[in-house]
């Protein structure tokens, strides 16, 4: 029994400590969703850096932007067609390093309709630079 005990302690530790340490960039992109999903358009147009583009993957908003105003734009018509929303984030990841990080994320936005993406964003110094909104209805989350 103490021997047991002597094992479990130790794994229990590290999978606490790891699910708690979230790297800088997944609490961004954390924060993010949430802002998406409250359709906070002030707060999600100010997480862009400079040159920032959106790619968006698929139903009415498909394109590239990389206008700051075709950005918000963008985001507007997608905050008005969905109106308040409940995000689910299926799984979440970052790779980062000293030039910057990735995070990827799995999320279903459930407003007027749910809509699945599999959702990419890229930071440097802090600020989004590049981000990829893809639809993926047949998405199992």
């Amino acid at each position: 029994m103490l021997r047991r005990s002597i094992l479990v302690a130790p794994l229990a530790f590290v999978l606490l400590s790891t699910a708690a340490m979230a790297g800088p960039a997944e609490d961004l992109a954390r924060s993010r969703i949430q802002n998406i999903a409250a359709g906070d358009l002030a707060k999600v147009a100010a997480d862009y850096g400079a040159g920032a583009t959106l790619h968006w993957v698929g139903g009415p908003l498909d394109g590239t932007y990389s206008d700051p105003e075709a950005i918000k734009a963008v985001w507007s018509k997608f905050f008005t067609a969905q109106g308040s929303q409940k995000p689910t984030v299926a799984a979440v990841s970052e790779a980062a390093n000293p030039k910057g990080a990735t995070v990827t994320a799995d999320v279903a936005f459930a407003g007027k309709a749910t809509v699945k993406v599999r959702y990419v964003l890229v930071y440097r110094d802090g600020k989004l630079v590049d981000e990829v909104w893809q639809v993926n209805p047949a998405a199992a989350y």
